[in-house]
């Protein structure tokens, strides 16, 4: 039916008001956000131009072939990908079982929640220099306390087999918080009949935990996966200064992002650069869609 003219009028006026105030943000997320993106992807196909003044010569796929067929990106990809194997699901796990204890009617709940926060409020930056400083080999105080029960000194950081394990639990530490604030929000939307019901039925803990907690708790596992794993995927910051803005002993602790780092601002090979970001794009692309695709079968809304 159509609405009457008035009606459709003060609609109209309310869509204006709307409009003008998500302009600013609309923005600030074109300049800084969207055109970046765009421009990347178009300077990704540069293989011959002056970037001071932006005068393009020559396109082509030569930065593709380049990156596709450099031994450090595979290795970026090998590094990258055991680290996202490594840190979501075990972040995941780690946080859900926080959640469920501080979902609990145990004591000191709320102190708990903050202690468990701190982490992700703290600057990566600031957390990677005590990271460095508890597991250096010398004077750490991980060492040091080993030390205390006969075991011996343990080279964390330039050891190359435990580059990915340190990132992974450092990563796993830093991200703890948020995830368990997100898990907490969608533990306490599930409706206490259930368990109730669950009970009276003769359910164990973990019956409970499988029959009604995870499927209710689906949606929100959704969530908390694919953010993890765009996350993931974007590691730096953690390798850039827990390695003292080196890639670890033997580039264990190479990631893609690092390699775009390091062709854009160390080499200045700013399309070879943009292409490596545009592959990764692709990859981050895929994973979410299948993600999204599983999603769509298992999360129960």
């Amino acid at each position: 039916m159509k609405k009457p003219a008035i009606i459709q009028k003060i609609s109209n006026i309310k869509e204006v008001k709307a409009f003008i105030y998500l302009l600013p943000a609309l923005l600030i997320i074109t300049v800084f956000q969207i055109y970046p993106i765009v421009k990347s992807l178009a300077m990704s196909f540069y293989t011959d131009f002056d970037y001071l003044t932006d005068e393009v010569y020559r396109r082509g796929l030569d930065n593709f072939q380049y990156v596709l067929t450099d031994p450090d990106f595979y290795l970026a990809l090998k590094n990258t990908f055991i680290f996202v194997l490594g840190a979501v699901p075990l972040s995941i796990i780690v946080s859900l079982g926080f959640a469920l204890l501080l979902n609990s009617n145990i004591k000191l709940k709320n102190f708990f929640r903050s202690v468990y926060f701190i982490p992700f409020i703290t600057s990566t930056v600031a957390v990677s220099i005590v990271w460095r400083w508890m597991f250096n080999k010398e004077f750490g105080m991980v060492n040091s306390i080993l030390m205390i029960f006969g075991v011996e000194k343990i080279n964390w950081l330039t050891n190359p087999k435990m580059t990915i394990p340190m990132l992974v639990l450092l990563n796993v530490w830093k991200g703890m918080g948020y995830k368990i604030i997100i898990f907490l929000a969608g533990l306490q939307n599930i409706d206490e009949r259930y368990y109730l019901a669950a009970k009276i039925d003769g359910a164990s803990i973990w019956r409970r935990f499988t029959s009604v907690t995870v499927p209710l708790l689906s949606p929100t596992l959704f969530f908390v996966s694919i953010t993890s794993v765009i996350g993931s995927f974007k590691i730096f910051d953690e390798v850039f200064v827990l390695y003292d803005k080196q890639t670890g002993p033997l580039k264990s602790g190479l990631t893609i992002v690092y390699y775009i780092f390091n062709k854009f601002n160390r080499y200045w090979q700013f399309s070879i650069a943009s292409a490596a970001a545009f592959v990764l794009f692709i990859i981050i692309l895929v994973f979410t869609l299948i993600q999204l695709r599983v999603g769509q079968k298992k999360t129960n809304y």
